[in-house]
């Protein structure tokens, strides 16, 4: 049992923000109120610090099985409670792939066993994620799957697509788009770009993303399906997102942290740490994408959180692998970036990483209310920190972010009423 006094509770859902106590017990939120008191509770003094909804991610890639020199269940789930994640949804390009419900399964155990917070499990669209044939999507949906995706891979045979947007539709089972066309993107390591011919790196363009955005979207809105686009990273997708939501296309979308806070520039430095996919983009387009966030046209931030091994990324740029961790450090960089900034309010940015996640995937989570579960993240907004190496949580430490100095931090997670991080003074 624990009780949380006097914080300031910022729960969009239900439309609060005032100075709180929070009573936890058996796991859920027994009450909000003021002057709170229990015998025998842990209590924490929140004063000056912010309580609310936990952070949900819709995008993390665990790596486990199959890739656990990368990340684990465990690692990626600490590291998700240090960055106030309390549930995360964890990609299907594991080894086997989560493309039957063995594999699912399998997933579930190590889950049971080893996760620090609430893991939900994305299936994959098409067996081994090959883009040849689709799954079973009732039989995936009946073992608990969240969503569905090729993360990684776009679905790139336009008549497969057709397929699994009209198996989505019948199941009632959200898509999740990798937009990438393999063939406009074929080659390139960073953002096509005059800082791309500079470096003499061969670029991505943006049309590689947009073309299948725009795909996607018009598939989608033929059978009326439920299709989420991931990591949007350029000006052309909002505006496709943007003109599908005012047709009342079912289109969601996420924008990853580095993609509103990085520019292409950043590969001036070769290091493999800049280089991801989506690749950062231009500064017009990071000017996009936060106000695409910032006006509701991109719902969700999503990090992306994707490991590699050090011999991975320390390497030619040309050779590195593609992918950046997140977890740790996505509310301070959104937090500077989107709030700090005026371009949007605190609250706003709580619906992002809470709400918005929640609703989308049909989650029961994201809101402080009696008798919900008592999954809530407690923020240090005046918190000035170094992000230092040795502090990483994660398995990896891909990240271009060490040494930078960051403002608000978490404080406390507690998961299912569990404190999953943070020490009681």
């Amino acid at each position: 049992m624990f009780l949380i006094k006097n914080a300031r509770v910022v729960d969009p859902a239900n439309k609060l923000d005032a100075v709180r106590d929070i009573l936890i017990e058996d796991g859920i939120i027994k009450k909000i109120g003021e002057n709170l008191d229990a015998k025998n509770a842990q209590v924490i003094n929140a004063a000056g610090l912010t309580a609310v909804p936990g952070f949900i991610d819709m995008h993390t890639h665990l790596r486990e099985p199959g890739y656990e020199g990368k990340e684990t269940v465990s690692s990626g789930t600490r590291s998700a409670a240090k960055g106030g994640f309390t549930t995360v949804c964890m990609m299907p390009n594991t080894n086997p792939p989560m493309d039957n419900t063995a594999n699912v399964a399998r997933a579930r155990g190590i889950i049971k066993n080893d996760a620090a917070v609430n893991v939900e499990i994305i299936g994959s669209i098409t067996k081994a994620r090959a883009g040849k044939e689709i799954t079973d999507f009732a039989e995936l949906k009946k073992a608990g799957v969240i969503a569905l995706s090729d993360d990684g891979s776009e679905v790139e045979d336009d008549f497969i697509m057709h397929e699994a947007v009209q198996s989505a539709a019948k199941n009632n089972v959200l898509l999740i788009s990798h937009a990438e066309d393999t063939k406009l993107a074929a080659g390139g390591v960073m953002n096509k770009s005059v800082t791309a011919v500079k470096l003499g790196l061969k670029g991505i363009s943006n049309e590689s993303e947009f073309a299948m955005v725009e795909r996607d979207i018009k598939i989608a809105e033929q059978f009326k399906a439920r299709l989420h686009i991931a990591h949007v990273s350029t000006k052309e997708s909002c505006e496709i997102i943007a003109a599908a939501k005012k047709r009342g296309v079912l289109v969601t979308a996420e924008v990853t942290p580095h993609h509103l806070t990085l520019t292409d520039k950043e590969c001036e430095s070769f290091s493999g740490n800049a280089k991801m996919n989506p690749p950062l983009r231009s500064a017009s387009d990071v000017e996009a994408v936060k106000k695409a966030l910032a006006s509701g046209v991109l719902d969700a931030v999503a990090t992306d959180h994707a490991p590699h091994a050090v011999h991975e990324k320390e390497v030619e740029f040309e050779l590195a692998a593609f992918g950046i961790i997140g977890l740790e450090t996505a509310f301070p960089l959104c937090y500077e970036t989107m709030v700090l900034s005026g371009l949007m309010s605190f609250e706003k940015l709580i619906e992002a990483m809470s709400v918005k996640p929640a609703k989308i995937l049909g989650l029961k989570k994201g809101a402080l209310s009696a008798g919900a579960p008592a999954d809530i993240t407690i923020l240090d907004l005046n918190k000035e920190w170094e992000y230092s190496k040795e502090e990483i949580q994660s398995a990896s430490c891909n990240t271009p972010y060490i040494g930078r100095r960051l403002k608000g931090g978490v404080a406390y997670t507690f998961v299912g009423g569990e404190l999953k991080y943070g020490i009681i003074k």
